[in-house]
């Protein structure tokens, strides 16, 4: 049946986001499953074709909006259960989770295979993904001619994902859709990288990406090379085949995962169960990220191509994890999971990755004011850095973006690990009696701020003076300039000790160097922003803590000081 009105069209552009993300586990699951330092040029392989299919995902996406459409991600269903035909595919062949080997590779081979040249476009029911796309874009021609580009192209071209917006990372482009000709370049980008530049070259018109001082060759092409163990190379042909230089592929370097992993395979309280939940609940939050992208906030979508490699460490955690039947691990499990928390706002500690931060909660830069002498006197407000309703920091302390983070963790083996849990800091404070005043201390979060004394006195110092109301103000003075929340006070409010603090604003700042120390800071989190561990529980919420982002705090995520002797810098 063909594409012959708006309603149509844009249910199959929903139709050829399902499809290319149908692809993106298959190939993580073969990529992550190749042990470190083997198979190089097969993982460059594969990595490529990955990030292409998420180029190919926004495109799809990008059209649809532009037609006036709404790209969903969020919804029971979008993540296949493997083994699976393709989405509205003719279901000749089912795609399998597994490792790499080469009847994966072979598997992937049928899922880009070219059209034939005189193969029809077909709407469903398709062989080749040529002719879907075929179907598609007669579709975007009959209701333009029909209706016309202006009432067909109604959708709002500030949500288009762009070089200029967004981060992306692969070869090819990000290509904003505001007409018919942009739709069909959008179109045009996804079969030919596919498939190569027409049915008698292999190339795609792209650089590869980790060689570019070659030429790409089509998605088909590129898995037929790990077949041959070899490249191709200018010249070539799909009859020829690849004739460049040759590469070993040691089909046995593997992780020997399970096929189709699945969740009731383990006990609810098994380690595996633990980390395949975790990988399913982030995989999904992955997901509404991806949706917010593409619903006005287009700087998210270079965030979840980072965040869909991060979810790597938990892939290969699974990976390596015995299945328990002697012979095979676990592997990795995708599937749908709604929300795990209600929260609006929190941050998101990744493993060995950045804060995210996802809500409304503004980012500013603050800095201490200090006396001639050196002494902290106040905080001050210095800037406010623009950031979406949702963004991400460094926590390596090695970004050239600070403090947004730019994917150097990744480079650097960054460790995140700090304590394996942390006890209510109630139980670990000590305490201040004063008289009318008790303070409460826990030095291990201490940032070294230096509000808590100056030259004539301190905290500790005024505590047996603070009967006389003015040594008392000192104190709470000094306490409530505290950024990490390491002096807390109670004060007497009917006849009981209660805790007194002034409900802060919700708001991040890095905090910069200044002109006495010289050292940049942590970031300051203020207002009960929930956080979330990396394992999907969040820590307890308080009222004020900092973070560390230098990178080498032992009580991460935690600041505890060590920037200073770093000479932490922006």
């Amino acid at each position: 049946m063909a594409i012959t009105n708006l309603e149509s069209l844009r249910t199959h552009l929903q139709w050829a986001i399902e499809l290319e993300h149908a692809t993106l586990a298959p190939y993580l699951s073969a990529l992550y499953s190749i042990k470190e330092g083997t198979n190089i040029e097969s993982a460059e392989v594969i990595k490529s074709v990955f990030l292409e299919e998420m180029l190919h995902m926004a495109l799809a996406a990008n059209i649809l909006n532009a037609v006036g459409g709404s790209p969903k991600f969020d919804y029971e269903g979008f993540i296949p259960t493997f083994p699976t035909p393709l989405p509205h595919g003719d279901g000749s062949f089912v795609v399998n989770l597994g490792k790499f080997s080469a009847e994966g590779i072979k598997s992937f081979l049928n899922i880009e295979r070219p059209a034939e040249t005189d193969a029809e476009p077909l709407d469903e029911n398709y062989h080749s993904i040529g002719q879907f796309y075929s179907a598609i874009t007669e579709g975007l021609k009959s209701c333009c001619k029909a209706l016309g580009e202006d009432v067909v192209f109604s959708g709002d071209p500030s949500w288009q994902l762009t070089a200029e917006t967004t981060y992306y990372g692969g070869a090819g482009h990000l290509i904003g859709v505001t007409d018919l000709a942009s739709a069909l370049a959008a179109m045009e980008e996804i079969v030919e990288q596919g498939e190569g530049m027409d049915h008698a070259s292999i190339f795609d018109g792209d650089k590869n990406m980790f060689h570019p001082e070659r030429e790409e060759v089509g998605h088909y092409f590129r898995f037929q090379e790990i077949l041959e163990g070899r490249s191709y190379q200018a010249g070539d042909t799909p009859t020829s085949g690849p004739t460049g230089e040759r590469f070993n592929v040691d089909w046995q370097a593997v992780h020997n995962m399970r096929i189709n992993p699945d969740i009731n395979d383990y006990s609810s309280d098994s380690v595996a169960y633990e980390k395949m939940e975790a990988l399913a609940q982030g995989y999904s939050d992955m997901l509404r990220m991806m949706e917010r992208a593409f619903a006005g906030e287009p700087k998210l979508f270079g965030e979840t191509v980072g965040t869909m490699f991060e979810l790597r460490h938990l892939i290969l955690d699974l990976m390596e994890l015995p299945s328990g039947d002697g012979a095979t691990t676990v592997g990795p499990y995708f599937a749908y999971r709604p929300p795990a928390h209600g929260h609006d706002s929190w941050i998101e500690i990744r493993e060995n990755g950045p804060y995210a931060v996802h809500g409304d909660i503004p980012l500013v830069r603050k800095k201490r004011v200090t006396s001639d002498r050196g002494e902290a006197l106040t905080w001050a407000t210095i800037e406010t850095l623009p950031a979406d309703e949702g963004y991400v920091l460094c926590r390596c302390g090695q970004s050239k973006t600070k403090p947004f983070c730019d994917g150097t963790h990744d480079h650097i083996d960054f460790d995140g690990e700090g304590p394996a849990d942390f006890a209510p800091i109630s139980e670990t404070q000590e305490i201040l009696e004063g008289d009318g005043i008790r303070v409460k201390v826990d030095n291990s979060y201490c940032v070294h701020a230096k509000y808590c004394f100056n030259k004539s006195s301190g905290i500790r110092k005024l505590i047996p003076e603070s009967a006389d109301a003015n040594a008392k103000s000192q104190i709470i003075a000094m306490v409530d300039r505290c950024p990490s929340g390491t002096f807390v006070y109670e004060l007497p409010l009917d006849s009981e000790m209660t805790e007194v603090e002034e409900e802060l604003r919700r708001e991040v700042a890095a905090i910069s160097e200044d002109e006495c120390s010289k050292t940049a800071g942590p970031l300051w989190v203020t207002g009960g922003v929930p956080i979330m561990k990396p394992d999907g529980t969040f820590l307890e919420t308080r009222n004020r803590v900092t973070l560390c982002r230098c990178g080498q705090s032992k009580n991460k995520p935690f600041c505890d000081g060590t920037h200073t002797k770093v000479k932490f810098k922006e």
